[in-house]
């Protein structure tokens, strides 16, 4: 017990002097701390809108407590199951399709060898991040229109009549719209964090690989992959939970829609807390999304741990 007393006198010896002789470190320090506290932790607060039966009118003191009734009616509505099923579908095929394309371009952007082209060539592809979705889902219009599409206006000036199917309104074609758009816009990004990982390996590998005979296949399985597998987990989280999150794309682009086929959680929540003023229940969805966001990301760090726990064993 006097152990304890005394050490934790030590440390707080210890910091008054630091206190004192960096001050003005801890000056700089104290805006940033002032602005997390009011912004970040005292809205946390909020959370409580979850469990009463909110108004606006009442305030958070006097809104009534009404429990886990929030959550027990969210989740017995079949357009939240419906959202969060959409929520998960589009974000695995993102996923699956995402994972793989800004690897593929690293690794054939890294394989160009002319300076002045690999630069374009990167800034080609990243370029597309940079548009607006207003920006995408315009040019998506003027695409497939079935009035005054280009594909359309093409298929005429050829004297072809026949109708055009709208895939902008069909459920079944639009996810592949949202999937190749996202693919698209995004797809560019992740090729600097790989291009870095990428120069990042020792080079000697790669010629000892080579002296070997190994070819391009078995050098990329063998040496690359391994190597920048720790940034390739992260990037496939980071992405994953910002699909989960999407909501510019499809608030922008489909509005949930076509039949309901796009509205994901964070549409849902829009909807809930801003068109219809359910505040109590919008509090319950976003507090569903946060720990589905926090099991993924505990999954995330357990495949990490593991991962590194066997690259310290190899």
């Amino acid at each position: 017990m006097l152990k304890g007393i005394t050490g934790k006198n030590h440390y707080l010896d210890r910091l008054r002097r630091d206190v004192r002789r960096d001050w003005w470190l801890y000056a700089m320090l104290l805006p940033g701390l002032i602005y997390i506290i009011i912004f970040k932790y005292l809205p946390m607060y909020g959370v409580t809108i979850a469990f009463k039966n909110y108004s606006i009118f009442k305030g958070f003191e006097d809104s009534p407590w009404c429990g886990m009734d929030n959550f027990v009616k969210l989740f017995a509505r079949a357009d939240f199951r419906r959202a969060l099923e959409n929520n998960i579908i589009i974000s695995i095929e993102k996923l699956i399709f995402g994972f793989p394309t800004p690897i593929i371009l690293s690794l054939m952007i890294n394989e160009v060898r002319h300076k002045f082209t690999k630069k374009g060539i990167q800034t080609a592809v990243i370029l597309p991040n940079f548009i607006s979705w207003i920006v995408i889902n315009g040019l998506l219009y003027a695409m497939f229109s079935t009035s005054s599409g280009v594909i359309v206006g093409v298929m005429r000036s050829f004297g072809l009549e026949r109708p055009v199917p709208n895939i902008l309104a069909d459920k079944n074609s639009f996810r592949a719209v949202i999937l190749i758009s996202y693919l698209w816009k995004s797809g560019g990004f992740g090729t600097i964090v790989y291009l870095a990982a990428i120069a990042g390996i020792d080079q000697e590998l790669y010629e000892a690989a080579q002296i070997d005979g190994a070819n391009s296949v078995r050098i990329f399985f063998n040496i690359t992959l391994p190597q920048i597998m720790p940034v390739v987990i992260f990037v496939v989280l980071i992405s994953f939970i910002g699909s989960l999150k999407g909501f510019d794309q499809f608030y922008i682009m489909t509005r949930g829609g076509p039949a309901r086929s796009t509205t994901t959680i964070m549409y849902y929540f829009y909807e809930v807390a801003f068109t219809n003023w359910k505040t109590g229940k919008g509090s319950a969805i976003a507090m569903v999304f946060t720990a589905l966001v926090l099991a993924f990301t505990g999954v995330q760090r357990i495949i990490s741990s593991r991962l590194s726990g066997a690259e310290g064993v190899n």
